[in-house]
């Protein structure tokens, strides 16, 4: 299966950036590295109060079928982590790499 990249721009709730990246960070990055994902970096606009990261799958399943699997996932239902308490909105996008 071909290697499948998003490219993930949240805009935060205002003074929840920080709160976002931590739970981002100790909860949603180590499952996701389970299950098989790569992370490419991850970055902070302050000024627009936006987090954009780079997340990449390859493997025997596609992207879309490993990330619901994430979601399903009772390691995921575990967190008590809902996005809608700290993103008022998300911009997912399937980019390709190009030197």
């Amino acid at each position: 299966m071909a290697r499948t990249t998003q490219l993930r721009t949240y805009t935060v709730r205002d003074g929840m950036l920080d709160k976002w990246v931590e739970r981002w960070r100790a909860e949603i990055v180590p499952l996701r590295l389970e299950l098989g994902f790569t992370i490419g970096g991850a970055w902070v606009d302050r000024e627009r109060n936006r987090f954009v990261w780079l997340i990449s799958y390859e493997g025997p399943e596609t992207f879309a079928e490993r990330n619901a699997m994430y979601w399903s996932s009772p390691a995921r239902k575990a967190m008590d982590l809902d996005p809608d308490d700290y993103l008022v909105s998300t911009d997912d996008r399937t980019v390709e790499e190009r030197y």
